[in-house]
């Protein structure tokens, strides 16, 4: 029996960055479904923040690539026609037109709107998902996304640890280069891969965080580690903290996950701003059961000149 006073959880340590986020900072937010979730998480207290513009991205090598390609666009874009449709490699299934001209054009713009977006901004969040890749065995180019093409084209490729730390060192040479502003923020995603297995999953997660530490001691002045995944499987540490399918995290733990991150890497007018404008961003999101109606409208369009009003004082970049 556990004395009185014993601490029923692991409270993972989150160490306070030397170099906090601020107001006036600009964010991009490249790799898994949990940066997307964080990234939507920036963008609806209205921060300035550019969330994986060419969608979701899983391995350090498609993220890489993403980068490159939107900083240099030394190599044509790999379109290719399936089903009538047109579609590229490097990006998720969100892009897609019967045209290739004007695939090639979205793309391009997504491309260039990350360029910018890296060019300007003061944070980078990088979340690795799985060390997994697929390649087209015709030329050994890794894809970002099958698209349901037959999966006889490819081949399932598993990064090592070695792999995986040169991918990405390359990756913040250039950052380097073409944006020495930007400080790169690395999480491993606490999505479960039960397509590999648990125990494959766990592997791939170990490489990556092995990866990582040794990024973060090779680039001291360019990186941070936080610890999304520690915070989910060693500090919450319970399936209700879990979607339904008990893989994805449930809104809770992206809330705890969100706020451990605003105590820790955050300045304190940052912290202010998203206390004062948490109301406003509730009165934004919500949607009448009645439909648009002129009150609706009307507390709408209030929320908006509140959101604008804050961030004008706080000086937000939007």
């Amino acid at each position: 029996m556990r004395e009185e006073g014993a601490v029923f959880r692991t409270i993972v340590d989150v160490p306070e960055w030397p170099v906090r986020m601020q107001t006036h900072h600009r964010f991009v937010l490249l790799g898994s479904c949990f940066a997307q979730s964080i990234g939507e998480r920036f963008q609806s207290f209205g921060l300035s923040a550019v969330c994986n513009p060419l969608g979701v991205t899983y391995n350090p090598e498609s993220i890489a690539v993403q980068v490159r390609q939107a900083l240099r666009a030394e190599d044509g874009l790999p379109l290719f026609r399936s089903d009538g449709w047109w579609h590229c490699w490097w990006t998720g299934t969100l892009f897609g037109a019967t045209e290739e001209d004007a695939l090639r054009r979205e793309v391009q713009e997504a491309f260039a709107q990350l360029g910018d977006a890296l060019r300007r901004a003061d944070f980078l969040f990088v979340t690795l998902g799985t060390n997994v890749c697929y390649r087209l065995k015709e030329n050994g180019m890794t894809v970002t996304n099958c698209h349901k093409a037959p999966g006889s084209l490819f081949e399932e490729a598993t990064l090592d640890l070695r792999a995986c730390t040169d991918i990405l060192a390359g990756m913040l040479e250039l950052l380097r280069q073409e944006c020495p502003k930007l400080r790169v923020v690395f999480t491993v995603s606490p999505y479960r891969y039960a397509k590999y297995g648990f125990h494959g999953s766990q592997l791939a997660k170990a490489t990556l965080l092995l990866a990582v530490d040794e990024l973060c001691r090779r680039y001291p002045e360019q990186t941070n580690y936080f610890p999304a995944y520690e915070l989910l499987l060693d500090d919450l540490r319970d399936y209700r903290f879990y979607a339904d399918d008990m893989i994805h995290p449930a809104p809770a733990a992206v809330g705890y996950i969100w706020q451990r991150l605003t105590q820790s890497c955050m300045d304190q007018t940052l912290r202010q701003y998203l206390e004062l404008y948490a109301p406003v961003r509730s009165a934004l999101m919500h949607r009448p059961k009645q439909g648009e109606t002129a009150d609706y409208l009307a507390f709408h369009k209030a929320a908006e000149a509140k959101a604008r009003l804050l961030q004008e004082k706080y000086g937000v970049n939007i």
